[in-house]
């Protein structure tokens, strides 16, 4: 039975207790061509325990447990000159309280560097290097840093030094960019401001007698971007081809590991296909090396995964871990830029692509809080470096293509677009239970009231002007939208064809009493029907379908969902397919009949 480490980010606790682990010791050797490195990738995407594997490959003190920890792992059969070479001290900013005045910032972050280095000098006095006195400066960490690489400098080894979630001052921020919260976080990066200073401090340090090494991970850039006014102190190391993988899990690894669960729940070898295919819907598709594709798997997601899969020999009932559900607070923040929500709306279709000359490898908070600074280039970067996005290639002009990674991904901007569509709550449980009926009862009609009288209005709002058939399936998408039971598609490809909106129920829900559902939608707008909006809200549902435009796209769609549903039967032997056409008539009315 294997042992799967999720939330677990002790690299030593992980292999001496034969936890799952992918080995990607291979790229330590690589990472040693720079003595100061920024690594950035999304929330929950391995960073920590990275640091785990560098913190247990380098520290002095576990120089005669190297083989004990990487015997096992490719690094050991070539290990480098500077393996166990160094003292270790890890800060992990995540652990400091961005709240409250500068002065309480200060005092938290000064509190954690000082907790670190004493619990730095207990550490190595409990593994036989007495450092000798020094003093631990309550009211200045700054200080007793140097007090720490004066007394490493005379013990005749430098520290290589770790931070963990660099930028977790400007994440908690920015969810919240009040004029205070803006301006407590300026006290903190402006010319003598805190933070600016420990990382001047850290840059003055870095010599072969002190900070030698230091390895950085965040998210984003922005705060790197603030505390050095365009100059680097460290080299930005996550675009390189070398780490694409460095966290992640690739497809050959996700299938071995599901074929080893399902030999330990005695399931047919078959259900290993389809578990790596609902896998490889909802959590791959990541990519972080623009013009190259190495694509990787969330490894979170797959931990979350695996742990649910071989525990009850089923897959989870919720594929979205519970502890990345708290990035819906980046789209909202997207969603109040000018032009975000139409960019969240048009994302929300599949194969949409964002195109943009360029990521910002760069941008500070000013540029996070300025209306003028938001263009599209911004915002897809900003989605980018929190995981909501990612590169998909690029154009034939050599412009970069980013895209929506994976269905889970994909779950939140639809949530988002439920909020922004139907900010009332109450309302929105009306359209679910709309929306319930047509997979329980086969039934469309309530779903079609409900967006012709509550949603229509919306699109015909100024923010909405460009709204069409597009945006039509968008609103049934969203209120639509329930990836416990199914697994949703916006235009799927089927034999080189496309249905607009399929409903496919996951293996592992097929014995319920549900519908797989497919909806054709048409678009016909006022003019092409030759209709003003008050004529069209003056007909009757019985004379909508007679109208001549209304008649034929009624046919075209019933023609179209019944092709779609031969070659989706062909897909899905087991389907129970309910199909459906949905006309709108301009932003006045819908017609709909099962197809």
């Amino acid at each position: 039975m294997i042992k799967f480490p999720y939330g677990m980010a002790d690299f030593r606790q992980i292999v001496s207790d034969g936890y799952f682990y992918v080995d990607r010791t291979a790229a330590i050797p690589l990472l040693e061509r720079g003595a100061t490195q920024l690594f950035i990738r999304p929330r929950r995407f391995g960073k920590s325990l990275l640091l785990s594997v560098l913190e247990n490959y380098y520290d002095i003190a576990r120089k005669d447990a190297f083989d004990d920890i990487f015997g096992r792992l490719a690094v050991s059969r070539q290990p480098t000159p500077l393996r166990n070479r160094y003292f270790i001290l890890r800060l992990d900013f995540s652990c400091v309280d961005p709240t409250g005045t500068p002065d309480d910032v200060k005092r938290s972050l000064y509190d954690h560097i000082n907790v670190r280095i004493a619990n730095f000098l207990r550490y190595y006095h409990d593994h036989g290097v007495d450092l000798g006195p020094m003093d631990i400066h309550s009211d200045n960490a700054l200080a007793t840093i140097e007090s720490l690489l004066s007394v490493t400098q005379s013990a005749g080894s430098p520290i290589y030094l770790l931070i963990d979630e660099y930028d977790n001052f400007a994440n908690t921020i920015m969810m919240r960019p009040t004029q205070d919260a803006r301006a407590r976080y300026e006290a903190l990066v402006h010319d003598e401001g805190l933070l600016r200073t420990v990382f001047k401090v850290i840059k003055a340090s870095t010599t072969a007698t002190g900070f030698e090494r230091v390895f950085i991970t965040g998210v984003s850039p922005v705060v790197m971007s603030d505390i050095t006014s365009g100059h680097n102190i460290a080299e930005d190391i996550f675009f390189e081809t070398e780490f694409g993988d460095l966290c992640g899990f690739h497809e050959a690894e996700v299938k071995q590991t599901l074929d080893d669960i399902v030999a330990h729940c005695q399931l047919e070898s078959d259900r290993a296909q389809d578990a790596l295919s609902l896998m490889r819907t909802y959590y791959n598709g990541y990519c972080f090396v623009p013009g190259k594709d190495i694509v990787v798997y969330n490894p979170t997601l797959c931990l979350h995964f695996f742990k649910q899969f071989q525990h009850q020999c089923t897959y989870p009932r919720k594929m979205l871990d519970a502890n990345l559900a708290v990035d819906q607070s980046k789209l909202a923040y997207v969603a109040d830029i000018p032009g975000g929500r139409e960019l969240i709306l048009s994302l929300v279709e599949k194969g949409h692509r964002v195109i943009v000359a360029d990521m910002a490898d760069r941008f500070g908070l000013n540029e996070m809080l300025s209306d003028q600074s938001k263009d599209q280039s911004f915002m897809a970067s900003f989605l980018y470096y929190f995981g909501v996005l990612t590169l998909a290639g690029e154009t034939d002009q050599l412009q970069l293509m980013l895209k929506v990674p994976n269905l889970v991904m994909q779950s939140l901007y639809v949530k988002r677009v439920q909020r922004m569509l139907v900010p009332n709550p109450m309302l929105r449980d009306e359209g679910r239970w709309a929306a319930q009926k047509v997979y329980q009862a086969g039934e469309i009609a309530p779903l079609c009231a409900f967006v012709q009288d509550h949603l229509f209005s919306v699109f015909k709002n100024r923010d909405y002007a460009q709204a069409n058939e597009l945006t039509l399936k968008t609103a049934f998408l969203a209120l639509l939208y329930d990836d416990i039971l199914y697994i949703m598609d916006s235009v799927p490809e089927l034999d080189r064809r496309y249905a607009d909106l399929t409903m496919i129920i996951r293996p592992d829900k097929r014995h319920g009493k549900i519908f797989d559902v497919l909806i054709e939608f048409k678009f016909i707008s006022l003019k092409a029907l030759g209709l003003s909006g008050e004529q069209v809200r003056a007909l009757t549902s019985d004379q909508l379908p007679t109208l001549p435009a209304v008649a034929q796209a009624l046919q075209n769609g019933r023609d179209q969902a019944r092709d779609y549903g031969r070659r989706l039967a062909r897909k899905y032997p087991r389907l129970r397919l309910k199909s459906f056409v949905v006309v709108a008539l301009g932003f006045e009315r819908i017609c709909s009949v099962a197809a």
